[in-house]
């Protein structure tokens, strides 16, 4: 039985920090891959039957008026927040791409407190806005986790750079605070795990042979989408490649199982 049909762990255990799931999904935007259907309505549905506790969210729209205007479905609430629903009480949102229509960016949805946040811009000149969503999220017993919403760029150099912001980030941290960083690494020359190694960074697949095949999401090729974790156990982890999820979005998400 696959970790997404596993009966959902109580919300106590995440409370208690002992055991929490952790998706990560480039949301495309709401829309199915080739832009042909305006989906965001299934994928909340998908999103909500993984029981997540904490959801690393890329792509997703704060705001997009010509959009809301074409689509009679078009929530009038920012995406992340229609995704969040009331299964999330705690979200944060991190504006990288900014136009005249609206804008998009990183998000983080929690079902335990987040006490703050920040977003940071790692773009460069004459590139795609990319940024850093860093959450501090409240554990029992006065103990914090970080987590980390992550959409790299999609030169090599541009990202090796970015790599060197991440790892500086993690460096900031208290150094026996639990780290979770997920999301988007467009890493298809599988180089980032060897960097991210230098600031205590490890992959969650790494007992399963390495980083797994996300994209693109019918006919997954590269390995694209991560997750890594400092101070916490890997219990379990899997994408998700069964319907409807090669459907929702050009990438397929990952799940994991962490502990303290």
């Amino acid at each position: 039985m696959s970790l997404a049909e596993r009966a959902p762990h109580s919300l106590a255990q995440a409370q208690a920090g002992t055991l929490l799931r952790v998706l990560t999904v480039n949301t495309h935007k709401g829309f199915s891959a080739f832009n042909r259907r305006f989906i965001l309505h299934e994928l909340r549905d998908a999103v909500r039957a993984t029981s997540a506790d904490l959801v690393f969210l890329q792509e997703v729209h704060g705001e997009h008026q010509l959009h809301a205007e074409r689509h009679p479905d078009w929530p009038a609430t920012p995406h992340y927040e229609y995704l969040a629903d009331s299964m999330w009480p705690a979200f944060a949102y991190g504006r990288n791409a900014v136009y005249p229509e609206g804008h998009h960016g990183n998000a983080l949805l929690s079902r335990l407190p987040i006490r703050r946040w920040d977003n940071r811009d790692v773009s460069e000149a004459g590139t795609e806005e990319r940024g850093l969503l860093h959450a501090h999220i409240d554990l029992p017993g006065e103990r914090a986790l970080h987590a980390v919403c992550v959409h790299l760029g999609l030169h090599e150099s541009q990202r090796q750079r970015q790599l060197q912001l991440l790892c500086g980030l993690i460096g900031e941290l208290p150094a026996d605070d639990p780290v979770v960083v997920a999301g988007d690494f467009n890493d298809w020359r599988c180089r980032a795990s060897g960097t991210l190694a230098g600031c205590g960074l490890r992959p969650a697949f790494a007992e399963q042979g390495g980083e797994p095949r996300s994209f693109p999401a019918r006919w997954p090729l590269l390995r694209l989408d991560r997750i890594y974790v400092r101070h916490l156990k890997v219990t379990l982890s899997e994408v998700l490649n069964r319907k409807p999820w090669p459907h929702l979005s050009d990438h397929l998400p990952l799940l994991a199982e962490v502990s303290l």
